[in-house]
């Protein structure tokens, strides 16, 4: 089973990775355009998030607007929403579970129940980093691949922003702390483990018929043979 510094290391990891992740899902700039104009009121970045839509003027006024419709977002939009949230609660329990795996703590159980707890708490970091990795790389590819096909000008264009950056290094953190967790096999607690010490026979051992001889009782203290009538 890992030391308890390597556990509270990916500990910290999974919870820099939740954090991560929760930060992700609610910035604005998963997708940027930046617009620059001569003239005061006109945008000169706009900006596109899973919730909002955010546009940031050179006047310096920042203004933003709720997707309410969600019937209107496209597929990648809306799988990328339902993921996010998803991999923060799975993150969210299995740092519940690893507060129990952790070699540090007094709680959870055995030696051999807190490094099965561990496991299962690798396995949830694991699987909140894909469901990271999966939706993002799909963002992503939809906005380089609009960016490339249309005939737009560039400066109308969407480019990936800040926020994918974020989802991808939070994802590596949690794949990172899942895999040190699910390496906390547990071994053999040394309690387990006793000698049984054969019992003795209670007579001599015979290897021919492999089974104990009957004991061997000493001869009793033999009589003279010369009787004491031959001295009268």
């Amino acid at each position: 089973m890992l030391s308890a510094a390597i556990q509270i290391l990916a500990f910290a990891l999974a919870l820099l990775g939740l954090l991560g992740t929760t930060v992700a899902t609610l910035l604005p700039n998963w997708k940027v355009s930046m617009n620059v104009w001569s003239s005061v009121m006109t945008p000169i970045s706009q900006m596109q998030g899973l919730w909002m839509d955010c546009v940031w003027y050179s006047s310096g006024v920042f203004s933003c607007t709720m997707k309410n419709s969600v019937l209107s977002l496209p597929p990648y939009l809306q799988t990328t929403r339902a993921a996010m949230v998803l991999s923060c609660m799975v993150a969210a329990f299995g740092l519940c579970l690893a507060s129990l795996g952790l070699k540090c703590t007094r709680w959870g159980g055995s030696r051999r129940a807190k490094g099965h707890t561990a496991i299962a708490a690798g396995g949830c970091f694991i699987l909140a980093s894909l469901l990271c990795l999966v939706p993002a790389s799909w963002f992503t590819n939809e906005v380089i691949t609009v960016f490339l096909t249309t005939d737009l000008p560039d400066s109308s264009k969407y480019q990936p922003g800040g926020a994918l950056c974020v989802t991808f290094i939070s994802a590596g953190f949690l794949l990172a702390g899942g895999v040190i967790f699910c390496m906390s096999c547990p071994g053999k607690e040394r309690g387990d483990r006793t000698t049984r010490t054969p019992p003795t026979p209670t007579g001599s051992w015979c290897p021919d018929t492999r089974s104990a001889c009957p004991r061997q009782t000493p001869p009793k203290d033999i009589k003279d043979s010369y009787s004491l009538q031959e001295y009268v």
